[in-house]
């Protein structure tokens, strides 16, 4: 069964009351500069012609250090519509706002458990959640970050009809290394012991884990395969008032369908807030049958 999002109008006021100015500052510029909207998102996107004259001209440029950037349209870094250059999420400011509204919500009303992402790219959400839980001075939650740190999977259709024909594996601007998420904790002094990596497909590593409890799920895998994966090995482990977002909720079709899928098989009846013109989130209020 469709379900259709309701719209709720962010609360940027949420928890702040337990901060200092100083850390709330440290957090709106974390997430202005994880974004690159303190530069307005014009670090752009580099030019990737697929053929022809177009495509010589930019191996040109490149052979020489140099690259053919394109300036983001006004307003795509706010609503995550670009793939940035420089930028450690493609995310958008709403969708970080978003994550810091969740989880300064679960520290502050007491939801146990953890942080994770599965689906990272540059590591910019799971950096924005570290920085939170500094912020609030929080040492006794983790920051789980999931990824394979070499792209997607190529569709498995006979498997998961949902992907037929998907094409994220093909773009290798997805693919982030380990070592490169890792030095943008650094870069950030945030890589510590409180964060922690898991490498592999979701299917290998996921089921596997030794999270106990999560506090906030953010799921960013594109797929239904990814998404499906995720879900399964994850969301029994959610707790009650703990957050369940979705990415590429409104994106991809196969996306769409995991969660459906899910959300139907598993009694999970919370309503769909829509927060930008892809992501959803819900809040997890009552057992669902799956626990």
């Amino acid at each position: 069964m469709t379900t259709t999002p309701t719209v709720a109008p962010h609360d940027p006021t949420v928890a702040r009351h337990d901060l200092s100015d100083t850390s709330v500052r440290y957090l709106d510029l974390l997430r202005a500069t994880l974004t690159c909207s303190l530069w307005d998102g014009r670090d752009g996107g580099a030019w990737e012609p697929r053929t022809g004259a177009k495509r010589m001209l930019v191996r040109a440029f490149r052979s020489q250090g140099m690259e053919i950037v394109k300036r983001s349209a006004p307003g795509a870094r706010t609503d995550g519509r670009d793939w940035p250059r420089l930028a450690l999420t493609m995310t958008g400011d709403r969708r970080m706002r978003n994550l810091q509204e969740c989880a300064e919500r679960v520290i502050v009303d007491g939801v146990p458990g953890d942080f994770i992402e599965t689906g990272v790219w540059r590591g910019g959400a799971c950096i924005l959640m570290r920085g939170v839980l500094a912020a609030y001075g929080v040492p006794d939650r983790t920051v789980w970050v999931a990824d394979s740190f070499a792209g997607l999977p190529a569709p498995n259709p006979g498997r998961y009809a949902a992907d037929t024909g998907d094409r994220h594996h093909e773009y290798a601007e997805l693919s982030v290394s380990l070592e490169q998420v890792r030095d943008n904790f650094r870069r950030y002094g945030l890589l510590d012991d409180q964060v922690r990596f898991l490498r592999g497909w979701f299917r290998d590593t996921l089921p596997t884990a030794p999270i106990e409890r999560l506090a906030v799920l953010r799921l960013d895998g594109d797929m239904y395969e990814s998404t499906t994966d995720a879900l399964t090995a994850l969301y029994p482990k959610l707790s009650d008032g703990g957050f369940c977002i979705v990415d590429d909720y409104g994106a991809v079709p196969g996306c769409r369908a995991a969660v459906e899928d899910y959300r139907a098989a598993h009694g999970v009846t919370e309503p769909i807030i829509e927060v930008d013109w892809t992501c959803v989130y819900w809040r997890r209020s009552e057992p669902s049958r799956s626990r």
